[in-house]
């Protein structure tokens, strides 16, 4: 039975994003060997969309509130690339990552299979 999930993020600067998941994101991790970090995450969800486009696969932060998630980040000097927007399923922005690329952050409106206190 499956029993957790493993995400890969790739970036140019490898040690530059494993420092902002540990130092800036505060993410427990381990050390499986020679510098390689693995994260523990968050409780996760997952949803299946469907694309008329090539398939593909997106990662997302989640929060309760994005507008105090977002203050208490940029006051580590987190850099944001889209001011928070509403896009329906929920309040949504994105974060630069360290070595390159960016992640989704957002508050959801939706229902959750996840127990979360509101």
């Amino acid at each position: 039975m499956i029993n957790a999930v493993h995400a890969v993020i790739y970036t140019k600067d490898a040690e530059a994003a494993r420092a902002f998941f540990r130092d800036v994101l505060g993410l427990p991790h381990v050390d499986a060997g020679h510098g390689w970090l693995i994260f523990a995450l968050p409780p996760a969800e997952m949803g299946v969309h469907p694309t008329d486009g090539e398939n593909h696969h997106q990662l997302y932060l989640m929060c309760d509130d994005v507008e105090a998630t977002v203050a208490e980040l940029k006051a580590k000097g987190v850099e944001f690339t889209q001011p928070v927007k509403d896009a329906g399923f929920g309040l949504l922005t994105a974060l630069k990552v360290p070595g390159g690329g960016e992640l989704s952050l957002y508050q959801p409106k939706h229902a959750s299979p996840l127990m979360r206190p509101s």
